[in-house]
Formats: C-alpha cells, sequence, structure tokens
C-alpha cells in the first residue's frame, strides 16, 4: 500500500445546521453512528441504506471518531456540517502532539486502514491543531453525482 500523507491544512468553511456529539468510549459509536443517520434524515437525506452519501458519511465519521477514541486522549468530539465544498467532518481529541499516522505495510486484516478509507471517500482531507486539540477532518461530496466525479 503507498504511503499517505495527511496534510496539516485548516477546516473548511462550514454552514449549515451542525451535528455535534461528545464521545468518551468506543461503546458509544454505535448510538452516534444513529443519531447522525437521524440528523442526515431530517435534513431531507434517505435513510439506512437507501443513499449511499449518507452511508459514506457515516462510514468516515465511524473511521475518524474510533481513531480518536483509540489512538488519542478524551474527551473526542465529532461535528458534521453542511460546507462550500460538500460535508464538513471533524474530529477532535486532546492529544495535540501526535499527528494521524496511516498504517504503513500492514495486513489489512490487522486493521488500521481507516485513514485511507476516509482519504479515498473525500475530495480533500487533513488535520491541524487548535487550542490544545487535534482536529482531523474531512470533506465528503454533499451528493452520489458528486462523488461519481471523484471516482472518475
Amino acid at each position: 500500500m503507498g504511503r499517505l500523507t495527511w496534510p496539516v491544512r485548516p477546516l473548511p468553511a462550514g454552514h449549515g445546521r451542525p451535528w455535534r456529539r461528545d464521545l468518551e468510549d468506543v461503546s458509544e459509536l454505535p448510538a452516534a453512528r444513529a443519531d447522525l443517520r437521524d440528523h442526515l434524515t431530517s435534513l431531507g437525506l434517505r435513510r439506512d441504506g437507501e443513499d449511499p452519501v449518507v452511508d459514506r458519511l457515516v462510514l468516515a465519521f465511524e473511521e475518524l471518531a474510533s481513531n480518536a477514541l483509540r489512538h488519542g486522549e478524551r474527551p473526542v468530539v465529532a461535528t458534521v456540517v453542511a460546507g462550500t465544498g460538500g460535508w464538513l467532518l471533524d474530529v477532535s481529541d486532546r492529544d495535540a502532539d501526535t499527528s494521524p499516522t496511516p498504517a504503513v505495510d500492514r495486513d489489512p486484516a490487522q486493521g488500521g486502514l481507516g485513514l485511507y478509507l476516509v482519504a479515498r471517500l473525500s475530495v480533500a482531507h487533513g488535520w491541524y491543531v487548535a487550542q490544545g486539540c487535534k482536529h482531523v477532518w474531512a470533506c465528503l461530496p454533499m451528493t452520489d453525482e458528486d462523488w461519481a466525479a471523484t471516482t472518475a
């Protein structure tokens, strides 16, 4: 697997009604996923399995949030907002001294490929440090048509 660099870049500007979740433990992820899906449905997107945009966004959320909970310092805060270039997903933790590091030369059966997956799902991604928190973010396409255009 090739080397992936998560660039140090500020989060793009967002707009719209944000979804935010404070997380303390990996066991909270199933409820957070359901809550995120409910939020997206309230914005007019279709339910589980009916909208690949929702599925990709929820998958990216779970990957970044589980990384922060497993490798960062609590509290972990996840935020999703409609942005100028798509859905902005920002996950922060208190481990400002450790950058996100994708696995290199690891057997995929051992896991650790979440950052590669999020990079593949997103049109832009990065991380930055602000006020003692590390923020890892990704911008995902807003529509399935936008997704198709990025993978063509």
